[in-house]
């Protein structure tokens, strides 16, 4: 039997043509701002929830850009569990800062994708075809 995937949203805050991604506590692994939608919270609810949890950033629900869907294996699960990750652009002139769920932020572009997990590699690659990041 498959497993249900993880069904996860996530922020890509743009900047200077890179795109905001985090290291947890202890790991080395770079991932998109984000999480798990919860019930009873729309995807776009769940990213500026876990942008907040994760990176201090307020941000509205309703000023969030859904750009894509990734849909692939999930990190650390066992094979065949995907992730359907949700990535909405965000927009804020605030700092973002690590959390105490985060260990580190991180600027990043297409170079790094050797530092990322399924997901954020295919985020990456993404957003170069979007030419939002080099």
């Amino acid at each position: 039997m498959i497993p249900a995937p993880l069904i996860v949203s996530a922020v890509a805050l743009v900047r200077d043509r890179t795109v905001l991604m985090v290291t947890a506590r202890d790991r080395d692994v770079y991932y998109m701002p984000g999480g798990k939608v919860d019930s009873g919270e729309t995807s776009a609810q769940a990213a500026a929830r876990e942008a907040f949890e994760e990176v201090s950033l307020r941000l509205s629900p309703d000023d969030l850009e859904e750009l894509f869907e990734v849909r692939t294996q999930a990190h650390g699960e066992p094979d065949g569990r995907q992730v359907h990750m949700r990535v909405f652009r965000a927009w804020t002139d605030d700092e973002p800062v690590a959390s105490n769920e985060v260990g580190a932020i991180h600027w990043t572009t297409s170079g790094d994708a050797d530092r990322c997990p399924p997901a954020g590699v295919e985020v990456l690659r993404r957003l170069v075809e979007l030419d939002l990041i080099d």
